[in-house]
């Protein structure tokens, strides 16, 4: 019952964070354009982006397929971060690091819900 909980709050928190930076990206952002042109890859890889945040999002609501979208999750998440570390900067547009923090924390919400599904990415490699 616990471990049900704690899996219910890591899918929520991922979610909610995934879901939220849709607007920005799908509505054309100032600063959602800055970073895709930053990165360049700006419409595409925001609109892109924005699509596979969706799907990984459903996906990890979804109990059945929570560890498809944490494992996706863990790499979308990974090139943010690593985005942010070598191009864009902590600091994207006087933000103060948020959208830094909200990569870290689903990454961590992801790592946290395979952890929690181990036993099905065991099943998966035999």
């Amino acid at each position: 019952m616990k471990n049900e909980i704690i899996l219910w709050i890591l899918r929520i928190v991922a979610a909610l964070i995934l879901l939220q930076t849709l607007y920005f990206k799908f509505s054309g952002a100032e600063e959602s354009i800055y970073i895709f042109t930053a990165l360049g890859i700006e419409p595409y890889g925001r609109i892109g982006s924005g699509i596979a945040e969706l799907i990984v999002a459903i996906l990890i609501l979804i109990p059945k397929t929570t560890w498809i979208g944490a494992m996706v999750g863990c790499a979308i998440m990974g090139g943010a971060i690593l985005s942010h570390v070598f191009v864009l900067g902590l600091v994207v547009k006087d933000d103060g690091g948020l959208l830094f923090c909200l990569a870290v924390i689903t990454l961590l919400c992801c790592l946290g819900l395979l952890y929690f599904n181990k036993n099905k990415l065991f099943n998966l490699l035999n």
